[in-house]
């Protein structure tokens, strides 16, 4: 049932309050740099520890997740509440990046599949920040095809021993668990034999090499896994059924991918349009004085804002229903699509310079500008790459016949 206005006014006044007493002056509008978003060597001050630890403690870090394991128990309406006010503030959620996959695809999956005593063991430290998960899903070998995924996990009575590589899993160097699909059963046919096991980086048998990406970062791990040990409580839904698991998970992380989840992460940021009179100059009626380039601004931003509300749209249809569903892969490739445009908008509006790399003669926003355009190529390949996507929306959607391998 959706709130009332009277109970989401009265939870503003709450949200609101409370803030004002918990969130430190010192980190208004800082984002997420006082966390360096869990990168190895950056200092995080006292003021910095205590924001996450008040943030955690209430749940509000995963806001609408059950109160009975660590989350906040707000509906959906009142997370969004919540979002505005910290916006507001300046105030931003570290959680959800200093869990790297943690809050955005497991914690779910976990909510979804885990037995009473997998939610209580792991879903409570993702909701402090205190643990960060990546995802075990690529490998050299299987990309679009991961159902031929070759990392074994062989049954040794009392636990699960583990071999095999996988590639692209993001702040694998950070993480302290991985979800991973694993191959439980050779006799089986490809994704019939599959299943979703979790497993502590924190062992000899696990180890992480990053890969540099043309964005300047490397986000990206080679993960091997060499004789690594998994318990027989760390396989996440039936024996042999974690393609379903695993699929489930991908509708996750494309709701996080897609704007499908707030974070609250700190103010809006300058509107586009805004930031291109700045460059380019207005009219005498106070207008972007370049036409066209004012045209396709409010193309983008019309499509911004129809994207955003549809987001919302599926995830209250969505909400409490663990059956996977195709509508993401629309909400995927039209956030590509949506981001990718804005990221090529922002690089013309800035001209010459919004081709820097580094140096005195660009600001920060310049160079940040320059790096999420390359960076967000990859938008279009992560979490399922475009063409995947048209594959699901014209099979499970528009029912369209099968012209891929089965198997």
């Amino acid at each position: 049932m959706a709130d009332s206005n009277a109970d989401l006014d009265a939870f503003r006044a709450e949200a609101r309050t409370w803030l004002e007493d918990n969130f430190p002056a010192s980190l208004k509008d800082k984002g997420l740099a006082p966390w360096g978003a869990r990168q190895e060597g950056v200092h995080v001050d006292d003021d910095a520890r205590a924001w996450q630890a008040s943030l955690g403690a209430k749940g509000w870090g995963t806001p609408t997740w059950p109160a009975e394991y660590g989350g906040g128990g707000l509906t959906n309406q009142q997370a969004r509440v919540l979002q505005e006010e910290m916006a507001r503030i300046g105030a931003s959620n570290p959680i959800p990046a200093v869990a790297i996959m943690g809050v955005t695809m497991v914690g779910p999956t976990i909510l979804d599949y885990g037995t009473k005593e997998q939610k209580q063991r792991h879903i409570p430290p993702i909701c402090r920040g205190e643990i960060a998960w990546c995802i075990g899903y690529s490998e050299p070998n299987s990309g679009s095809d991961l159902a031929s995924l070759s990392t074994r996990a062989e049954d040794k009575g009392d636990y699960w021993l583990i071999n095999g590589q996988k590639v692209w899993t993001s702040g694998a160097n950070a993480a302290d668990w991985c979800g991973a699909l694993v191959r439980t059963d050779t006799s089986k046919p490809k994704r019939e034999g599959i299943s979703f096991m979790m497993v502590s980086m924190k062992q000899s048998g696990v180890t992480t090499r990053p890969i540099q990406l043309i964005s300047g970062s490397s986000p990206f791990c080679e993960t091997f896994f060499n004789d690594a040990r998994a318990e027989k409580n760390d396989l996440l839904g039936p024996l042999n059924e974690g393609w379903s698991v695993g699929k489930r998970l991908l509708q996750h992380e494309r709701a996080s991918q897609t704007g499908g989840r707030g974070s609250g992460s700190g103010p809006a940021p300058k509107p586009i349009h805004e930031i291109a009179k700045t460059y380019v100059g207005t009219d005498e009626q106070g207008r972007l004085a370049d036409l066209d380039l004012r045209g396709r601004i409010v193309e983008q931003v019309m499509a911004a804002a129809a994207h955003t509300l549809t987001t919302r749209r599926i995830a209250a249809e969505a909400k409490g229903n663990v059956q996977v569903s195709a509508a993401q892969s629309i909400m995927k490739n039209s956030a590509t699509i949506v981001g990718q445009l804005h990221a090529e908008l922002m690089i013309e509006i800035m001209g010459n310079q919004g081709l820097g790399w580094e140096g005195e003669g660009f600001s920060k926003s310049e160079i940040d500008a320059t790096r999420a355009w390359l960076g967000g190529k990859a938008q279009s390949i992560y979490g399922g790459s475009y063409e995947i996507q048209n594959n699901i929306i014209s099979k499970n959607i528009l029912g369209l016949p099968e012209t891929t391998q089965k198997g």
